[in-house]
C-alpha cells in the first residue's frame, strides 16, 4: 500500500473536495450573505447580540469543542481502527450541513447557526482522519511533496467553485440573487460530497475498530500529555510554543473574520459593488499568500527562521494598527483623550492594500510556523504525529481565545475596529516572546 501512486493521488484529491468549505463557507460567500441577510442586532436564545460578534463567538465555541475532542479523535486515528469510516462520517456531516445552509432563516436563527457550527465540526474533524492516512500511504521522504500536492489541488479546486458561484450570483437579477447565493451553499456541499468519493474508493478500509478496547479512547490524551512533558524539557521548543500559541490567537482570528470586518467598516457603496469588492479582496489574499510564503522562506534561508518570524510578526502589528485607527488617534488615546472615528482604512482601495499585505504575511507565517516547529522537534523523536497533534491543539486553542476576545470586544464596544486593535496585543506579546527563543536547543536536565 505504501508508495502506491494511484492511492496517493486519490488521497490528495480529498483536498480538492473539501477545500471549497473554508473558501466558500468560511471566507467568501457565506460571510457576505450572513452580513447582508441577518440584522445588525439579533436575538439568540433570548440574548441580544451584534450579529458578527455572535458568529465569532459561535466559531470560537466549536473550535473549543474540537480542542476537547481532537485528542480523542487522534487516539482513534492512531490505532488500527477503520479511520475511513470516521473520515466518511464527518465528511458527510459537513457536506450535508453545507447544503442545509441553503435554508438559513432569521425565523429559525438558532437552528440555522447550529447547522453552520456542525458544518465546521464536520470539516475539521474529517481532516484528523484524512491526515492520519499520510504516513500509511507514503514514505517519509515523500510526505512533504504529497502534502503540497494536496494543498495545490485544494487551492485550484476551491477557486474554480468560487468562480462558478460568482458567475451565478452576479449574473442573476437583484430579486433572484439570494436564491442563487443559497444555491452556492448546495453546490459547495455537493462538490465536497461528490469528489470525496474519488478518495473513499481508493482508501483502505483497515481493521475493524475494537470499541471495547479502552486504550482506543485514552491513547490520544496520553500522547498529548507525553509530548507536553517532553516539550517542557527543551528550552527552545517550549519558548517557541509559547510564542506560537499567543500570536496564533491573532493570526487565525484575522483570517476568519476579515470579510465580516470588511462588510461593516469599509465604504463599499451599495448592491453588487460591495459584494464584488469583498470577493476581489478574498481572491487577492488567496493569490498573494503563495508568493508571500515563498518570499518568507527565502528570508528564513538567508537570515534564519527566528529572524523571519520576528519580521512577519512586526508587519502584523503594523497592519493591525492601520486597520484600526489613524496614528494620531493612538496619540490622543495615550494622552487620555477619546479616540475619534478617524481611520486609515475606510475605502475599498485602502482595504485592497491591506488585503494584499495580509495575504503576503498570512501565507508566510503559517508555513514558516509549521516548518520552524518541525525543525525544533527533538531529532531522536520517532512519533512526530503526536507532536503535530500537540501543535494543532495549540493552534486551535489560540483560535478559541482570539475569536472570543474579538467577539466580546465588538459586542461590548460596538466596534470591530476596537477588536482589531486589541489583536495588536497578541501579536506584540508573541513577538516579545520570540526574542526569548534561543537559536540553539537547550535541554533541561530532570
Amino acid at each position: 500500500m505504501k508508495g502506491n501512486k494511484k492511492l496517493q493521488n486519490a488521497w490528495a484529491f480529498y483536498d480538492w473536495a473539501n477545500s471549497v468549505y473554508p473558501l466558500v463557507i468560511t471566507t467568501a460567500i457565506f460571510p457576505i450573505f450572513y452580513e447582508s441577510y441577518v440584522n445588525e442586532e439579533v436575538l439568540f436564545f433570548g440574548t441580544k447580540w451584534i450579529s458578527t460578534a455572535l458568529i465569532t463567538v459561535l466559531s470560537a465555541s466549536y473550535f473549543l469543542l474540537l480542542v476537547l475532542t481532537l485528542p480523542f479523535l487522534t487516539g482513534i486515528a492512531d490505532n488500527a481502527g477503520n479511520k475511513k469510516v470516521f473520515m466518511r462520517f464527518f465528511c458527510y456531516l459537513g457536506s450535508f450541513s453545507c447544503m442545509l445552509l441553503a435554508f438559513f432563516s432569521n425565523d429559525y436563527l438558532e437552528l440555522s447557526l447550529l447547522i453552520y457550527v456542525i458544518a465546521g465540526i464536520g470539516f475539521w474533524s474529517s481532516l484528523v482522519f484524512y491526515n492520519a492516512f499520510l504516513p500509511e500511504i507514503a514514505h517519509e521522504e515523500n510526505h512533504d511533496s504529497l502534502s503540497a500536492k494536496g494543498f495545490s489541488m485544494g487551492y485550484f479546486g476551491s477557486v474554480i467553485l468560487l468562480l462558478i458561484c460568482l458567475a451565478l450570483i452576479f449574473k442573476s437579477s437583484e430579486e433572484s440573487r439570494s436564491l442563487y447565493t443559497r444555491l452556492c451553499f448546495v453546490l459547495t456541499g455537493c462538490w465536497w460530497f461528490g469528489f470525496s468519493h474519488v478518495t473513499f474508493k481508493q482508501l483502505p478500509n483497515g481493521n475493524k475498530l475494537n470499541l471495547s478496547d479502552k486504550s482506543t479512547y485514552s491513547k490520544g490524551f496520553n500522547e498529548i500529555v507525553k509530548v507536553w512533558r517532553e516539550v517542557k524539557n527543551t528550552v527552545r521548543l517550549k519558548r517557541f510554543i509559547y510564542s506560537f500559541f499567543v500570536y496564533s490567537m491573532a493570526v487565525q482570528t484575522i483570517m476568519l473574520v476579515a470579510v465580516y470586518f470588511g462588510t461593516k467598516e469599509i465604504n463599499w457603496g451599495d448592491g453588487a459593488d460591495a459584494k464584488m469588492g469583498l470577493i476581489i479582496s478574498v481572491l487577492l489574499i488567496q493569490l498573494i499568500a503563495i508568493p508571500g510564503s515563498i518570499a518568507l522562506s527565502k528570508i528564513s534561508d538567508l537570515k534564519g527562521n527566528l529572524f523571519a518570524l520576528k519580521l512577519v510578526l512586526f508587519l502584523w502589528v503594523v497592519l493591525c494598527f492601520c486597520a484600526g485607527y489613524h496614528p494620531k488617534e493612538y496619540v490622543r488615546f495615550l494622552m487620555g483623550e477619546e479616540m475619534l472615528p478617524n481611520y486609515i482604512v475606510s475605502e475599498p482601495f485602502d482595504f485592497y492594500c491591506i488585503a494584499g499585505f495580509v495575504g503576503l504575511v498570512m501565507g508566510g507565517i503559517q508555513s514558516l510556523s509549521r516548518s520552524t516547529f518541525s525543525k525544533f522537534i527533538p531529532q531522536d523523536t520517532k512519533d512526530t504525529s503526536s507532536y503535530f497533534s500537540f501543535y494543532d491543539i495549540s493552534e486551535k486553542l489560540g483560535i478559541v481565545i482570539g475569536m472570543l476576545a474579538y467577539g466580546f470586544i465588538e459586542q461590548i464596544t460596538g466596534s470591530a475596529r476596537n477588536s482589531i486593535v486589541a489583536l495588536v496585543l497578541f501579536f506584540s506579546f508573541g513577538l516579545l516572546l520570540m526574542f526569548f527563543v534561543p537559536k540553539e536547543e537547550k535541554t533541561i536536565n530532570t
